[in-house]
């Protein structure tokens, strides 16, 4: 794919986890990282539109999020946003993240969280539509990996839900995958039971893990939980990402889930972004960077 065809297929716009896919790729020169390769960054979890004192800011807090990305030495091939873009799914909640992100040096790709459709995915799906994914998931190879993208959020009550129709795209979307094949899969929910009390996992994940495992490596990456959880089994790494407007408790540490606050000179340092970089095997070292 050549990088014009792949900008467009991921549409512009953006904000922190940054991969390096060392095996051989066509968007070297926008690798980010010395060599070749194909570096993209993750953010999650900016829920503009809240205003309360765990970050009476969340625009601000974003915006640095965004300017530490452009003041990357080299761009990444791309950025994605794993969710609850938005707070409360309102259109000019949309159109101020959209305005923020399009400061981006990048493109960008989107997926939705819980908070991005409450009542109706429409306003969604109005700013962040995309021709070939008419639901919201879809797939797309780059750099000797494949990637996945999953919404597990709509008709979302008490934990994520795939729904049978993505199940069946998804057995039909890895069956031409090599097994040898680096899978990367976004979605903003957890797939594995990370806490189920509050919420945290994906009621048929399960399902979707019975598709991964006949592959070599798999790395599964999300938000919702807003702090930074790692986990494997077997073949499959997961790894949650920090928000880039509050912290959550972790889990079982208070009665439930929900905005914790910390002292305003500590906020910072715990919310941001991370940079991924695979080797040329597939396998990938993990680091975090805070805002502050």
């Amino acid at each position: 794919m050549k990088r014009r065809d792949f900008i467009e297929h991921v549409g512009w716009t953006g904000a922190g986890i940054a991969w390096t896919l060392t095996s051989a790729g066509t968007l070297t020169a926008a690798a980010g990282a010395a060599g070749s390769g194909l570096t993209f960054v993750q953010i999650s979890d900016s829920h503009i539109g809240f205003a309360r004192p765990e970050n009476p800011d969340v625009a601000g807090t974003l915006r640095k999020t965004v300017q530490a990305i452009n003041d990357r030495r080299v761009q990444p091939a791309f950025v994605v946003h794993t969710g609850d873009i938005t707070h409360l799914s309102k259109p000019e909640q949309f159109d101020s993240a959209k305005s923020i992100l399009s400061e981006l040096r990048a493109p960008i790709l989107y997926l939705p969280g819980e908070h991005d459709v409450i009542g109706s995915p429409a306003e969604y799906f109005k700013f962040f539509s995309r021709r070939d994914a008419q639901n919201g998931w879809f797939s797309f190879d780059q750099g000797g990996a494949h990637f996945v993208v999953l919404v597990n959020v709509f008709n979302f009550e008490r934990m994520g839900l795939l729904g049978q129709a993505q199940l069946d795209w998804l057995t039909s979307d890895l069956a031409s995958q090599k097994q040898s094949t680096p899978i990367i899969v976004f979605a903003h929910v957890p797939l594995y039971a990370l806490y189920p009390q509050w919420g945290w996992t994906t009621e048929d994940g399960s399902k979707a893990l019975a598709l991964l495992r006949r592959f070599d490596r798999v790395t599964v990456l999300s938000g919702h939980i807003h702090q930074i959880i790692e986990h494997t089994e077997g073949n499959i790494r997961f790894a949650t990402a920090n928000s880039t407007a509050y912290p959550q408790p972790k889990p079982g540490a208070a009665a439930k889930p929900g905005p914790l606050q910390v002292p305003p000179n500590q906020l910072l340092g715990v919310i941001g972004y991370r940079t991924v970089q695979l080797d040329n095997s597939g396998g990938s070292a993990i680091s975090d960077s805070s805002l502050g």
